[in-house]
């Protein structure tokens, strides 16, 4: 697996949950019903005056069908970026474990080079840890 892969965690991430928050509002745009009402009389003698409740939604068949093709590819684009999550953390199974560490606190926590010197404690500093991941991703797979 290529080292490359890291640079697209935090990518593959966000688009979850983008897409997640794309795939509820989805929804719920297709499940929203109007409702209304109509006065009218009745269609029997005495025509006294009745009012009438009307529910639908706001879209055509073909709306329909754009929008369940719409959340088809939504989830599609989904899993495919869970799929990167997924080979991203199998490959930090390959990974030395200090290395894993300093990955998890930088990409996964998202703290910065000085948080992750703390987090590991001992003599390290931000720019030492930085240095440490950088001869790290240079070096052969």
């Amino acid at each position: 697996m290529n080292k490359n892969i890291l640079e697209q965690y935090e990518d593959a991430c966000a688009l979850v949950r983008e897409t997640e928050q794309d795939i509820a509002k989805l929804r719920r745009r297709r499940e929203t019903i109007h409702t209304s009402s109509v006065k009218g009389s009745l269609p029997d003698f005495p025509y006294t005056e009745a009012h009438f409740k009307i529910q639908g939604t706001a879209y055509t068949y073909d709306n329909d069908r754009k929008m369940r093709e719409e959340e088809r590819m939504l989830e599609e684009r989904k899993a495919k970026a869970e799929e990167i999550k997924l080979q991203v953390e199998q490959w930090m199974l390959s990974v030395p474990l200090r290395m894993q560490r300093i990955i998890r606190y930088k990409y996964f926590e998202g703290e910065s080079w000085e948080q992750v010197a703390t987090e590991m404690r001992g003599n390290a500093t931000g720019d030492s840890i930085r240095m440490e991941f950088n001869r790290f991703m240079m070096a052969g797979d």
